[in-house]
């Protein structure tokens, strides 16, 4: 019903919405507006948010709408619909809203709305912040309705910081601390309908309670509960909402300043002894005595969290109040190391009670993120804390998206103050991918930032493996949860699929071993092999959440080698080398998935290669027996192309001065025997046809090879002819089409007339590294096309002198 309502205001064509537009400003100007202008106004405002382009509208009926958003005695709702069309609009040139003369602070509110909207071309962002200020200074602290100027203050402080005097960061300090700590705590009068048994009898308003029911015996927060809450209590919610960036805008370096740690430890630990015997609080300057009120705010959040709650909305509430105290705390200690030893014991004995209660781990996040700050300063190792929480978050709850984001976005944020930790999440990078395998959707792009950091020497090896294994690991991770005898992760199994085979066959010993090491927790240095266990779980491979998984895998897979690549040594080359070989035949079988990641593994392959040239002398023997399968052509095309390819450009003397004739006549033959069977095999319904560029790029490396060694150009100048031959005049069987034979005949043509003259050839196949320069492709009288218009010249002399 809402899509078709969509549909139909997308399809109103200009015309009918000016006439539309008419009908609006004729009931905007009555003096009376009723419910037909809030009817018209609600259209018009499905009308322009239905679609993404600004729709025009008369400006008679963009001025009445300023109008009546900003006329005193205008109803709400009215008003509401005005800033909610004008804010579509932006930004727009024909707008003259003003906000000098707006005294309500409710109108306030609207007006800014639309005006921070408009971005900033004629400092609209200043002239709000001003005003706002203006009226937050002609107003007591606990006067009504300032609780709408707080967004204001807020989205201006956060647009445009530098804008704020320093004596209105002064006054709204001031007004913090007071709505912070000195709120009612006595609960709110309800609103009576002023009826005859009203005033009299109404009942006297009680005092606020914690969340377990008990009478409150400290100051209100916003844990505090009640049936009714007064204006202050309002604010209180409000401040405490904006407390942590307004702490951060004033800072004493600045909303972006860095860890305040220039203070030895010595002069923290005075600090903090100062602080137990300092003067009153209300003596300090008002950044300060935020601080200090906050950081008070903050330790009885701390200890309200504590209790249980009766309603689950309070103690969902009281799980956000703790991460969010917890993060005021770092921030506190950063801009004053005086916190930082009042805070340590509360939060060691704030971990050690989170341990404990699965319910409350994400507060587990900041409190590490905290000791990670501070543990140098405060002299307290961090290592068991994380230990702790890369060895249990991930590997428990991997299955809530939302923890599992604020998971990785915590490891990715705090790289820069990981230090000596950086190894602990290096070693944990199986139980962070298994949120990765869960969410892969999600998590994607936050992975790729990752990985250059999770990466190195010791792991490279076993992560790429994981990585290609990531599609099996979510299957696997999605049997675990059907095999738990918890009934509340039953819930999380994709019901497509309901009793996969596998269920039973998955408690045979002999797969323990390999789910336990593919849900292993942290690196092990070894590697298995799990093509077992991909026949176990192929029931769970069309599974959504596994397709999506393996669809973000090549992504994943360029992010790895863009990192390895930039300190991948020799020998580290050589075996990613030889695992892309290795793995290219071993994959969970995810439809399209072997398709996608062999194009990456075979552009990757490439640029191994070329990093490292002698690669192909070194695997030598490896190379030959990937090359010596006829299945390869077919199963691994992609693959096979690019080890082919790459044998003909760096099997050489100019690269490696091992390379041999006995090597280069080695690959010759192997090559040769592929080349006469993927040629001579009849095309059928379990054997394709090979592709073209498969059987060019096998007479090109056999050119290659023949110019490094002379004695092969009788052999392969033949198998050439034969080839131009079969592509000119294909069998009636063949089920080669013109376009692929024509390929082929002409690539066949061009290398045979290379061979004619052989010192050309190997000039033109195999070109020396001077050749290679950039030079050789910019200068018209060394480039590459010369040499080749020279031979091609040469060869049809000769050809003529012969017919002569």
């Amino acid at each position: 019903m809402l899509n078709r309502c969509i549909l139909t205001k997308r399809g109103i064509q200009d015309e009918e919405l000016q006439k539309f537009c008419s009908r609006v400003v004729k009931l905007l100007q009555k003096e009376e507006l009723g419910p037909d202008a809030v009817d018209a106004l609600q259209r018009l405002f499905l009308i322009v948010s239905a679609t993404k382009y600004k729709r025009k509208l008369e400006k008679t009926c963009v001025d009445l709408l300023q109008t009546t958003l900003c006329a005193p005695k205008c109803p709400e709702q009215l008003q509401l619909l005005c800033t909610a069309i004008l804010r579509e609009r932006s930004p727009s040139d024909d707008l003259n809203l003003s906000c000098d003369h707006v005294q309500n602070s409710r109108q306030l509110s609207l007006v800014a709305s639309v005006l921070l909207a408009q971005g900033d071309k004629k400092e609209e962002v200043r002239s709000v912040g001003q005003r706002a200020f203006r009226v937050l200074e002609s107003r007591q602290p606990e006067g009504p309705s300032l609780r709408h100027l707080l967004p204001v203050v807020s989205k201006v402080t956060h647009l445009a910081p530098h804008t704020l005097h320093e004596d209105q960061t002064n006054l709204l300090s001031k007004r913090l601390v007071d709505w912070l700590r000195y709120a009612s705590v006595q609960q709110g009068v309800p609103h009576t309908s002023g009826g005859f048994f009203s005033a009299p009898r109404a009942r006297q308003p009680g005092p606020v309670t914690e969340v377990d029911g008990a009478v409150a015996t400290d100051f209100f927060t916003v844990l505090s509960t009640g049936q009714h809450f007064t204006e202050d209590q309002w604010l209180n919610v409000q401040a405490f909402s904006m407390l942590r960036a307004w702490l951060l805008h004033t800072s004493p370096r600045g909303p972006s300043s860095p860890d305040t740690d220039d203070k030895s430890e010595l002069e923290g630990s005075t600090l903090s002894v100062l602080s137990a015997t300092s003067t009153a609080s209300h003596l300090l300057p008002p950044q300060e005595r935020l601080r200090e009120k906050a950081f008070e705010y903050c330790q009885r959040l701390i200890e309200q969290s504590t209790r249980r709650a009766l309603r689950k909305g309070d103690s969902d509430l009281q799980k956000a109040c703790l991460v969010e105290a917890v993060l005021l705390l770092d921030v506190l200690c950063r801009q004053d190391p005086s916190f930082l030893y009042r805070t340590l014991s509360c939060l060691k004995a704030l971990h050690a009670r989170l341990c404990g209660d699965p319910a409350r781990v994400r507060a587990l996040l900041p409190i590490a993120q905290f000791f990670l700050n501070h543990g140098e300063a405060a002299a307290v190792d961090s290592e068991a804390i994380l230990q702790h929480l890369f060895t249990r978050i991930p590997c428990e709850l991997f299955h809530s998206p939302m923890l599992a984001f604020e998971f990785v976005c915590f490891c990715r944020d705090s790289l820069p103050v990981f230090g000596r930790n950086l190894d602990i999440l290096r070693r944990s990078f199986p139980n962070l991918f298994k949120l990765l395998a869960w969410n892969s959707p999600a998590l994607t792009s936050e992975f790729v930032a990752l990985l250059p950091s999770l990466v190195d020497s010791g792991t490279a090896v076993e992560m790429l493996h994981a990585l290609l294994d990531l599609p099996c690991l979510t299957a696997a991770l999605d049997l675990q949860l059907r095999l738990s005898p918890a009934a509340a992760e039953r819930l999380l199994w994709d019901v497509s699929l309901r009793n996969p085979s596998c269920l039973e066959a998955s408690r045979d010993p002999q797969f323990q071993g390999l789910l336990q090491h593919l849900l292993r927790a942290t690196a092990s240095g070894t590697t298995e092999r799990l093509a077992p266990l991909h026949q176990l779980l192929q029931p769970l491979a069309s599974l959504t959440r596994v397709v999506q998984c393996a669809e973000a895998v090549p992504t994943l897979l360029q992010a790895f080698f863009s990192a390895v690549t930039q300190f991948a040594d020799g020998a580290l080359t050589n075996q990613l080398a030889l695992l892309l070989l290795e793995r290219s035949d071993s994959l969970y079988q995810v439809p399209q998935y072997e398709a996608h990641v062999h194009r990456v593994l075979s552009s990757q392959f490439l640029v191994l290669c070329a990093r490292h040239p002698s690669l192909v002398v070194e695997l030598a023997k490896e190379l030959l027996e990937f090359v010596g399968s006829v299945s390869s052509v077919h199963s691994r095309e992609a693959m096979l192309t690019a080890v082919v390819w790459a044998v003909g450009e760096y099997l050489s003397v100019s690269w490696d001065r091992r390379c041999t004739v006995e090597q280069i006549n080695r690959f010759f033959e192997a090559l040769e025997a592929l080349l006469f069977e993927v040629t001579q095999s009849r095309p059928s319904a379990t054997l394709p046809k090979c592709p073209p560029r498969v059987i060019t790029v096998l007479m090109t490396t056999l050119t290659k090879l023949a110019s490094r060694s002379q004695d092969l150009i009788p052999r392969v100048s033949l198998f050439l002819s034969k080839m131009r031959s079969l592509a000119q005049n294909p069998a009636p069987s063949s089920d080669r089409c013109g376009e692929d034979a024509g390929a082929v005949c002409t690539r066949a043509a061009e290398l045979l007339t290379l061979l004619k003259m052989p010192s050309v050839a190997q000039f033109v196949l195999t070109p020396s590294a001077e050749v290679s320069e950039p030079r050789y492709h910019r200068d018209t009288n060394t480039a590459l096309p010369l040499a080749l218009r020279t031979v091609s010249r040469l060869v049809e002399k000769e050809a003529g002198l012969l017919l002569g």
